[in-house]
């Protein structure tokens, strides 16, 4: 989700026909893309701490994220084509369906046992850069199609769309290298970041299914919002019998 997808933003982005108001308008897509591209963030993260090494961590999600910006771009440009394309977005919508469900199986173990030792082997395994930094475009790619979409319904100024894919990607870079450091701390955090994913990919999908059915934005956010404050809810240290390093 992103600040493109919010409908209450239409107004401000249709009437920024001047540079002056640009500007005025400018923070608020970062403040928001900071905030609404969490869902987005997060998986990337889990992504991206695959790799175990933090300086390849670092590498694949600047390397990933640049071939994301260039997939937006060219996704913004066939906008039109993309919005009447329909298997492009049933892709899409399944592709993040299946990132969650196979995310959340996975750790749907032991809670203090069984899932921390699966991660330590996915740590230890090799994991190319390639691969996650393929994985990490392919990611934004799909949580792209729904806000570039309702963008370009939003304005004709291909221009402000690209910027506001711009402010997404910085917005995301900034924001995926911190939840790779709240995923190690917030013991629910994951969960409900492939959560959140998940009800990305069945908006999508209901959209598909059923155009005539229209979800409310705010229903979405409060959700996502619900989800996250359960992520934060308990720290790693706070379960029972864990040794604090």
């Amino acid at each position: 989700m992103e600040a493109e997808s919010i409908e209450s933003l239409t107004p401000l982005l249709q009437g920024a026909d001047q540079w002056s108001e640009l500007l005025l308008l400018l923070p608020l897509l970062v403040a928001l893309e900071a905030v609404l591209s969490a869902d987005n963030a997060i998986a990337l993260a889990a992504i991206a701490r695959r790799l175990q090494d933090p300086t390849r961590q670092r590498q694949a999600l600047n390397l990933g994220l640049l071939l994301a910006l260039a997939f937006r771009m060219g996704l913004i440009v066939a906008a039109r084509w993309v919005l009447n394309f329909w298997p492009l977005q049933l892709a899409a919508a399944g592709y993040l369906l299946w990132l969650a469900g196979t995310n959340l199986l996975g750790s749907g173990q032991d809670e203090q046992g069984t899932a921390v030792a699966g991660e330590a082997t996915a740590h230890g395994s090799p994991v190319g850069l390639r691969g996650v930094v393929l994985t990490l475009a392919v990611t934004d790619l799909a949580f792209s199609l729904d806000s570039v979409a309702a963008a370009v319904a939003v304005t004709d100024r291909l221009w402000l769309v690209m910027l506001g894919g711009l402010i997404g990607v910085i917005a995301l870079r900034l924001t995926a290298e911190l939840f790779i450091r709240w995923l190690a701390l917030y013991r629910h955090l994951e969960k409900a970041g492939y959560l959140a994913v998940g009800l990305v990919g069945l908006r999508l999908l209901l959209r598909l299914a059923l155009p005539q059915i229209v979800l409310p934005e705010w229903v979405l956010l409060l959700l996502v919002g619900a989800l996250f404050l359960w992520g934060f809810s308990r720290r790693n240290a706070d379960l029972p019998g864990e040794v604090n390093p």
